[in-house]
Parts: structure tokens; C-alpha cells; sequence
């Protein structure tokens, strides 16, 4: 199995002129205004203009001198006649990188059914033996030692070595380690048996690995509960000493193991059920929640003598058993308060109406049902409500819970388990709700193993599985894939991880929508054509947020798709209209581009493949700059590279090449940089290509994470371009994009970028081939604005104003706003209309800069929770093993609880809890602002009325960059403007919204094989003194799975 969201003033003679006139008239109306105030304007434009002509020029001078960007360009027109340029054909690409998806997973595919095989053959050859000794390799103990250095039962030596394939996590090639959930006894006879029998897929687990060197995790989950896992690797518990992992409760088990089903929870509220058995009762209905993935379908009611869905917004549907929804019925259980009598004669005939009035509608799984009672007994068999509506067919199975020690209705609830083709158990504490709710799993799964169908399931993405990204995309194009469901396997915007550095994931993260990332798509038009496996194209206009979404680029995308046959999936890619639709090859020979390539300052994109590294074992450890040199020399006639990509490699290495030379000459010369403001010069090119120069020494560095791994944004990675590059990209060619990265404004190790993209053609559709900049000291780039800002145009030398001057606050800001010299240094990096909200404000009128509204659908919200710690110890093993000793004791004096003093008993697991309260992040929506300039407008002066105080301010564009010099009279008192900050703000969702969000049901594509019944299922075997013993294929079907490698 795979493992794997004021109209701006336009070009153009009529528009223009209309544009100029609306900037007189406000220009005018602006000037009545000072007079009324009693003030003029007090900050000449042209004086402005004159620094911001002296600044952009030198600072255009200094970017281009040592980046090398006229060279670089004037050497990419020499080879101009000899490239030929072509328009990227997206559905030709798309289809191919499908087919090649295809044929990986069908590799990963037969990898799995050799373990199939392998563990058939192992189980049906093995006598089980109730008295069998076996020391295994437990992955929690291997590798511990007791008091005096001698290994732990179930542990011993077990050789760990660190492996990059595994994310340098220490594994061991050779043999598998088991996993135990904690709850279970490690030396217990039925696993004992099972580990023994299933050493047998060691070798297979090695061989797959040698036949495909790409895959990574390989599994194999038993329905007794243990977990064997390839490559060896140690485990270690949490922070309460736990492991709660269990595999049957993963949904690529589950999803293995049963069909898509519809299910209805009846949970019993009369009076009978107050105290622990309320409390174990919700932990069994958690847990079945548990095991019900994005195919089910499931609802909640609760009875006495009324009915009460626990989400009354949902009474009468079903709805889809993703995360974010099962999460949102288990705040309710926590309301749910026993009293009363229990009608399930009613409830019962709820149940049944609900299954078959949502199954008309065709939005459920269209497969199995299932009602699960979860209750402390049944007066009655119910036969009359069966026969009305479950006989003879018997379509809806029956899963009673008792939730006690009694039995004296035991006898009911297995003959109603019993007569519609369920399986009854008892849960007397909550360290048995576990094992008890996962039989009703092996029950699903008969239709399947009578069968003898060996359906290849195919799960969303987990977290350290991305599907190889393509490299022919373009600088701001992307591959993405989806689900049947519309969930996103893989997307460069899909965060699964919280932001804390600690790799921990999202609750939700496999469930995220395509239409939460590409949500610019309102209708759900490229989203359903997916999920309906269909091939076309689809354009809209995006706004991509970037610099951790600090800033905005407006594209316009192409998209592409297709399905990728022999599985669930869709696959897209998104090219941006203009230079990203374009692409071009250029020719040198082998020997040229050998002989540059060997330069030191040369490098190549690490998560690049040039050369598939993954197929054969002694390349593994290759990087991709040896794996081309050998194949370009002939030596490893077995290494399979793109040789088009590898072409374009060496054109790249030979036209850049001069830089090299060039940059060394301006090291050599004493007389340049001599104040050493300029630390590194650097250049990427389309194919991943990158040179470093130094113009410092590595200590001296201010930022010496840039072009290091550490530096995410501005290398190249998988599934982006860095963001200098991309951002110049879309900047004037010729002009330079200045920005602050913002990982280094609070750390003292500031730093201004400056980098340009170099175009192959003058043409609009020009493809962009390369991009080059520079790192400079902040202080000095803050240094030649101030020097720039006491020019003047007078006679005597005697400027009107100075940046110096109090009553004059002077900006340098970026064409997103953000703050890269003030006077206050403080300021630095920060929003403008922070400081200046009042300035903000009048530029956003006046169209200088524009906002733009974006969302975020996986963020994460900071909330205070009283009881967070209630849910964990009811979910530890051993505290669950105590709160049942407690019980036993509460049993025997049985008193207590019928006065009520049970919750006296209990209220360490209640209050104490409640105190332990903390603030948590969890998902939630957000709306943030991001501003653009706009870049029609080179100049403007504007007035604010602050009380009568009129506050002047001029805005100028910077010649040959991104940036604008503000120029703004503080002598008035603005505080009465808030300040525009760009803060993300929750979208908050009335009941009724939060109502109907719930019941909407994005469009999906069911699943194509279904197994709900079998004519020659044994009924028989239903719970109680029958045992259920799930065939040898039913504990193998469901269980074995490999990953892919990203």
C-alpha cells in the first residue's frame, strides 16, 4: 500500500488620461484641505525624488556590478542563436508524469503482494503451539540492558546504523523489530506465535528493498495486535512513558481490512449508566470513531426515553468520517449526562430509518452498515423491529457493547448480534475497550476473505511521503495529487506539520481539500474533475502567498490533469501563464560542460534527480554531481539520468562559467568592496544550477545560513524554485527585487538581498534563464540611503528638508510594504502601516498600494482547554488499569453508587484534570492581508486630516527596484488612525454556518471494489462463548504494506 489544499488606473491612452485627472483632482482637493488646516505641504516632491534617484542609482550600480548580471546577460544573447525555444505542452506533460506514477506504484504494488504470498505460505505451514518460548527482537526493548549490563528480556544487541535514505534515522538493513501496544502482554501465546511464524518475511522485507531501492517503511500489522516493522529501527515512549500506538486502529489497516460502510453509534443514557460506565461508554464510542476512515459515513444518537443526536444540527444525516468531523462529536460526548429510562425500541428504529433514508440519496458509502449499541443491557430481543427492517436480506449489522460486568442481559444483546450477522462483546473497564471495540473489524472483513480478494488499498500521503516532484515545471509551477475523496496527497501548500520545529503533525493534516489550498476556485471546478478521474484543462487567476506568508505574488495559472490508473488518485500540474509556459534547450558538447562543471562554486539542487540514485545499491550514496560525471563519462552503464535535464545542465555550466573569472577579479582588486558591504554574490539558473561567491571570509558572514540547508526559502527544493528567484522573476526585467528575509531581522545578523532575473529573449514570453543577487550588510545598504537622502538641488548647498530633521520621518520601504530603513531601527522589517497606519490608509485610497485578501485553511489557532488532560489519562494504559481497580473497590461497596458519591470517588479524574488546564493550538480558518504596489504609479503626494492637522507625506518608487522612499511630517497627532497591521485574523462561524459546513458534502468518488457480505459467512461466530477467529488470509489481508520513497 501507498502511503501515503479602487480599481487601479491601467495602461492605455483613454485610461491614462483619466487617471491623470482623477490624480489632479485629489491633488487639489488636497491642497484646500492644508489651507483649511492652517498648513501647507511641507514636503517638496522634488527634493524627494532627487534622493530616490541618487539611492536607486548606486545601489543599481553596486547590485549589478557584483552580482554580474550585465555579464550574464550579455553572455546568455551570445548563445542565443543556438537555443530553440518551445511552448510546454501541460496536457502532454501532465499524462506522461502519470504514466510514470503509474509504473512506480505498480512496483510498490508487487512488492506487496510478494509479502502476501510470503505470509500465506509462513502461517499455513505453522502448528500453532500454546506453550511456545521465542525470543523476538521488541523494538521498545532492543538494545537496553538491566542493572548490571546484561540485555533485557526481549531485547539484546541489535546493530543501529544512521541511513539518508531513512532521513538519517539509525535503522538496520537486514532483520525487522516488533512492535507490542503497551496495553498487550508481550510474551502473551497467540503473539508469540504470530511473531515466530512471520520471521519468515525478514528475507522478503530485504529482497523487496534490493528489487526497489526507492521504497521505505515496510509493514506488517497482525489482527492480534503486534506490528513488525522494516527496517529495524528503536522505539521509544512518549513523555508518559507510553506507546498507544496500536496498527489495527491506522487507517490503512482498517481501510484494508473492511469496506466502506455507513454507520449509526446508539449510545445508552438512562439512569443505569451514570458513573464509570458513562465514562467507558464514551471511550468506546471514541474508539470506534477511531476506526472509521474518510470512506464511512457515521452519526451519533443518544438515548432514554427521548432521542438526542449528540450534533442536533445533523438529526436525520449521515456524515464523512474525516478527522476534522469526528473530532467535533467527541467534544459533544463529553455532554452527554445519563438519566432516565432507555427506550432502544425507539432508537433501533431510528437507527434503521436513518440508514436507509441517507442510502437513498446515494451520498454514502453505498456498501456495508452497521448500528453499534453501545449500552448496559436490552429488556428485549427486539425481533419485530428486525424483521420490519433488517429480514430477510439482513443488510445492517448489529454490534452490541456491554458496558459492565453485569450479565444479565447479556444473553439478549448476542442473540440480536447473532441474528443480523454481528459480533457482541462486554467492556467491564476502560483497559478493555481496545481489544473489544476492534473485533467488530474482523467481522467486516469475512466477505473479503471468502472472497479471497487481495484488493490493493491505497491510502492518502502520510507525513514522510511526497511523490517525486517534476523539474521541468517552471519557476512557479507545481505538481500536485489528490484522492478520491479530494484530499491532497501531495501539494507544495500542504503543511503537515505544526510550526513548532518539533515534526509533530496536524490532527487533520491528512484530510486537507484540494479547494483549501487552490481556493480561488470557488466553484469546485478543477477539484471535481479530478475526483472524477477526467483529463482537461482549467485556468484562474491565483494568489500565490510566499515568505512565509508575508507577501503575495498574482499569477495566472494553467492547470493540467488526469487520472493515474490502477488507483485512487488525480494527478495536476499548474504552469503560470508567460514565461512559465515556455522553456528552452540550448547544446554544448560533453567535454565543455564536464570541464565547467568541475568548477568548486558549482552546484546542484539536492532534492533534484538527475540520476535515479535509488535503483541499484551501489549508487545509493552517490550525489547527483558524481552520478553525472559518471554517467557522462560512461563509467556506470546502469545509472538511468534525464539526459535532456543533464543537456540543459551543461549549457547552463558553460554560458555562466565567465562569472567565476569575473567575481575573482573583483576579489583581487583591494579597492573594491573595501568596506566589505557586499558579502556574497550568487546565481541560479532554470535547471537548478547555483554558483557562490565570496567576498568575505565564512566567519565574517552576518547571515551564514543563506544557501545552506537551513535556509528552506532560498534553495532549491523538491517542489520550489528559491524565493529570490521567483520573486525576481516576476519583477521589470532589468530591475532589482531588495528584500529583508525575515528569519534574520531579530537575531542581529541582518541582511539585504538584491537579485535580478536574467530573460534569454526581449520578449514578454521570454523564458526566464537564470536569476543572480547579492547579500549586503544591512547597515551598509542603510548607510548609502542616508548618504543618498542630504542631496539637494540648491545653489548653496542649504536643503529645504533633511531626513535629519524632527518634525521628517523618512521610509524605505518594499513593494509589499514592508520596512527596510527608518530612523527608529526598531522598525526594521516591520509592516508599514504599523507605525504610519494613518500614511497606510491614504495610500491604499489613493491606489499606490493595493490590499489583497487571503486564507488559510490549515492554521492553527491558540485556545485554552481546562480539561486537556482528562482525554490523555483516560487514554493511558495504566491509568486506565487503575481507574478499574478503583471501580472494583466502588462495585463491592455498591451503595456509593446509587447515593451518588461515585463522582466523590472519582474527582481526581475530573477536577484535578480540569486544573491542569493549558492553551493548545488547533486547526482552525483564518483570513490575513498581504499589499502590493502598484507599479504604474511612480509617484505621490497625499495629505491626512488628523483633527485638523493636516499630515503631509510624499511617496517615491526607487529607480531599478522594488522599493519606495516615504517621506512623511510627524508634527501631528495621528493615533486616533489605528494601525494596519497583518495579523491573521480567525474566521469566526455562526451556529448556523458552522451547521451547514457540517452538512455539506464535497463532491467524491466512492471507492471501486466493495465487499459487504458473503453468502457463506458463519453467523454463528457472533461473540459470547463462540470464539471469533479470523482465518489466516483475514489476518494477513489487511495488514501488509509498503512505502514509497519520496
Amino acid at each position: 500500500m501507498f502511503l501515503l489544499k479602487m480599481q487601479v488606473c491601467r495602461s492605455g491612452e483613454v485610461s491614462g488620461a483619466w487617471c491623470a485627472c482623477l490624480l489632479l483632482l485629489f491633488s487639489t482637493f488636497s491642497v484646500k484641505l492644508a489651507k483649511v488646516g492652517g498648513t501647507h505641504q511641507s514636503v517638496p516632491p522634488s527634493v524627494v525624488k532627487l534622493w530616490a534617484s541618487a539611492f536607486g542609482g548606486e545601489m543599481k550600480s553596486i547590485s549589478a556590478k557584483y552580482s554580474g548580471s550585465q555579464l550574464l546577460q550579455k553572455k546568455y544573447k551570445e548563445f542565443e542563436r543556438a537555443v530553440r525555444v518551445e511552448e510546454i505542452d501541460g496536457l502532454r506533460l501532465v499524462k506522461q508524469l502519470a504514466e510514470d506514477m503509474e509504473e512506480m506504484f505498480h512496483k510498490k504494488a508487487q512488492a506487496m503482494k510478494r509479502l502476501v504470498e510470503a505470509a500465506e505460505d509462513a502461517h499455513q505451514q505453522h502448528v500453532e503451539d500454546p506453550d511456545l518460548q521465542y525470543e523476538y527482537f521488541n523494538a521498545v526493548l532492543i538494545n537496553e540492558v538491566d542493572e548490571v549490563g546484561n540485555s533485557v528480556e526481549l531485547g539484546g544487541e541489535f546493530i543501529l546504523q544512521p541511513n539518508d535514505h531513512f532521513n538519517n534515522l539509525s535503522v538496520n538493513l537486514s532483520l525487522s523489530v516488533v512492535q507490542v501496544p503497551t496495553n498487550m502482554y508481550n510474551k502473551d501465546s497467540a503473539i508469540v506465535n504470530g511473531v515466530f511464524w512471520s520471521e519468515a518475511l525478514n528475507k522478503v522485507f530485504v529482497d523487496n528493498f534490493e528489487r526497489d531501492p526507492s521504497l521505505i517503511w515496510q509493514y506488517f500489522g497482525s489482527a492480534k495486535g503486534f506490528f513488525r516493522q522494516y527496517p529495524g529501527i528503536k522505539w521509544k515512549p512518549d513523555e508518559n512513558g507510553v506507546i498507544a500506538f496500536d496498527c489495527r486502529n491506522r487507517k490503512w489497516y482498517i481501510q484494508a481490512a473492511t469496506s466502506p460502510k455507513d454507520v449509526v453509534i446508539l449510545v445508552d443514557v438512562s439512569g443505569s449508566m451514570k458513573g464509570l460506565r458513562l465514562t467507558i461508554a464514551r471511550q468506546t464510542v471514541s474508539s470506534i470513531l477511531d476506526t472509521l476512515g474518510d470512506d464511512d459515513f457515521f452519526n451519533i444518537i443518544a438515548y432514554n426515553e427521548e432521542l438526542h443526536y449528540v450534533e442536533p444540527c445533523l438529526n436525520g444525516t449521515l456524515v464523512q468520517a474525516d478527522v476534522t468531523n469526528k473530532d467535533h462529536f467527541r467534544e459533544h460526548l463529553d455532554k452527554l449526562f445519563a438519566q432516565g429510562i432507555g427506550m432502544l425500541d425507539v432508537a433501533l428504529t431510528e437507527a434503521f430509518s436513518l440508514l436507509r433514508d441517507f442510502n437513498e440519496t446515494g451520498r454514502g458509502s453505498d456498501c456495508s452498515q452497521a448500528i453499534m449499541l453501545v449500552t448496559d443491557g436490552a429488556v428485549d430481543t427486539y425481533d419485530a423491529i428486525f424483521a420490519k427492517y433488517n429480514w430477510p436480506d439482513r443488510k445492517v449489522r448489529i454490534f452490541p457493547y456491554l458496558i459492565g460486568r453485569e450479565s444479565a442481559f447479556a444473553e439478549n444483546l448476542k442473540w440480536m448480534a447473532c441474528a443480523n450477522k454481528g459480533y457482541f462483546t462486554q467492556i467491564s473497564t476502560l483497559a478493555d475497550v481496545q481489544e473489544n471495540v476492534m473485533e467488530y473489524l474482523h467481522v467486516l472483513s469475512r466477505p473479503k476473505v471468502i472472497d479471497q480478494e487481495h484488493d490493493t488499498v491505497w491510502t492518502e500521503a502520510y507525513i514522510d511521503s511526497t511523490l517525486p516532484q517534476a523539474q521541468k515545471l517552471g519557476i512557479h509551477g507545481y505538481a500536485f495529487a489528490i484522492t478520491n475523496n479530494g484530499y491532497i496527497l501531495t501539494h507544495p501548500d500542504l503543511r503537515p506539520l505544526y510550526g513548532d520545529g518539533k515534526k509533530r503533525r496536524k490532527p487533520n493534516y491528512s484530510s486537507v481539500d484540494l479547494s483549501e489550498v487552490e481556493w480561488e476556485d470557488k466553484d469546485d471546478m478543477l477539484r471535481n474533475a479530478m475526483v472524477n478521474r477526467k483529463t482537461g484543462t482549467f485556468s484562474m487567476e491565483v494568489k500565490k502567498s510566499v515568505d512565509k506568508g508575508k507577501r503575495v505574488l498574482e499569477l495566472h495559472n494553467d492547470y493540467y490533469y488526469t487520472d493515474i490508473k490502477g488507483t485512487p488518485f488525480s494527478l495536476g500540474v499548474a504552469l503560470s501563464k508567460g514565461h512559465g509556459k515556455f522553456f528552452f534547450r540550448g547544446n554544448v558538447t560533453v567535454e565543455e560542460g564536464l570541464h565547467d562543471l568541475e568548477h568548486p562554486d558549482v552546484a546542484l539542487a539536492d532534492e533534484w534527480t538527475y540520476c535515479n540514485t535509488d535503483e541499484h545499491p551501489e549508487h545509493r550514496y552517490l550525489t547527483q554531481m558524481e552520478a553525472i560525471k559518471l554517467y557522462l563519462n560512461g563509467y556506470e552503464p546502469h545509472l538511468r539520468c534525464d539526459k535532456v535535464l543533464i543537456q540543459e545542465v551543461l549549457f547552463d555550466a558553460v554560458v555562466t562559467a565567465p562569472l567565476e573569472a569575473y567575481w575573482t577579479s573583483l576579489v583581487l582588486n583591494k579597492s573594491e568592496n573595501s568596506d566589505k558591504g557586499v558579502e556574497i554574490a550568487y546565481l541560479g539558473t532554470r535547471t537548478g544550477l547555483s554558483r557562490i561567491n565570496l567576498f568575505v571570509v565564512p566567519d565574517e558572514l552576518t547571515n551564514q545560513d543563506f544557501l545552506t540547508a537551513e535556509d528552506k526559502e532560498g534553495v532549491f527544493n523538491a517542489d520550489h524554485f528559491p524565493l529570490w528567484y521567483k520573486r525576481a522573476a516576476e519583477q521589470v526585467p532589468g530591475t532589482f527585487v531588495y528584500s529583508l528575509p525575515f528569519n534574520t531581522v531579530s537575531e542581529n545578523r541582518s541582511v539585504v538581498l538584491a537579485s535580478t532575473a536574467i530573460q534569454l529573449l526581449d520578449e514578454r514570453k521570454s523564458p526566464i534563464a537564470a536569476a543572480v543577487g547579492i547579500q549586503m550588510k544591512l547597515d551598509f545598504f542603510q548607510r548609502k540611503f542616508w548618504t543618498a537622502s542630504k542631496q539637494c538641488a540648491a545653489l548653496d548647498g542649504k536643503c529645504s528638508i533633511s531626513c535629519e530633521d524632527e518634525n521628517i520621518n523618512c521610509y524605505l520601504i518594499d513593494n509589499n510594504g514592508f520596512i527596510l530603513v527608518a530612523e527608529d531601527y526598531t522598525l526594521t522589517g516591520k509592516f508599514f502601516g504599523e507605525p504610519e497606519g494613518a500614511v497606510m490608509s491614504k495610500l491604499l485610497q489613493m491606489g499606490s498600494f493595493k490590499r489583497v485578501t487571503l486564507y488559510d485553511y490549515q492554521a492553527l489557532c491558540w485556545v485554552y482547554s481546562e480539561s486537556s488532560g482528562s482525554g490523555h489519562m483516560l487514554l493511558d494504559p495504566y491509568f486506565a488499569v487503575l481507574s478499574a481497580m478503583k471501580w472494583i473497590l466502588t462495585e463491592l461497596v455498591i451503595f456509593l453508587v446509587e447515593f451518588n458519591l461515585y463522582s466523590w470517588w472519582y474527582s481526581d479524574l475530573t477536577a484535578k484534570a480540569q486544573r491542569m488546564g493549558r492553551t493548545m493550538q488547533v486547526p482552525c480558518d483564518t483570513e490575513f492581508p498581504a499589499f502590493i504596489s502598484e507599479r504604474t504609479i511612480k509617484e505621490n503626494t497625499g495629505n491626512v486630516d488628523c483633527d485638523g492637522c493636516i499630515k503631509s507625506f510624499v511617496i517615491q518608487q526607487i529607480p531599478s527596484s522594488n522599493l519606495f522612499m516615504v517621506v512623511v511630517d510627524n508634527k501631528c497627532d495621528c493615533s486616533m488612525f489605528e494601525p494596519i497591521t497583518m495579523n491573521p485574523i480567525e474566521i469566526m462561524y455562526n451556529e448556523s454556518l458552522k451547521c451547514e459546513r457540517l452538512k455539506m458534502q464535497k463532491h467524491r468518488r466512492r471507492p471501486d471494489t466493495c465487499h459487504p457480505f458473503h453468502p457463506e459467512e458463519n453467523a454463528m461466530e457472533c461473540g459470547g462463548a463462540a470464539c471469533l477467529v479470523p482465518s489466516a488470509v483475514a489476518t494477513l489481508f489487511a495488514v501488509l504494506l509498503v512505502l514509497l520513497y519520496r
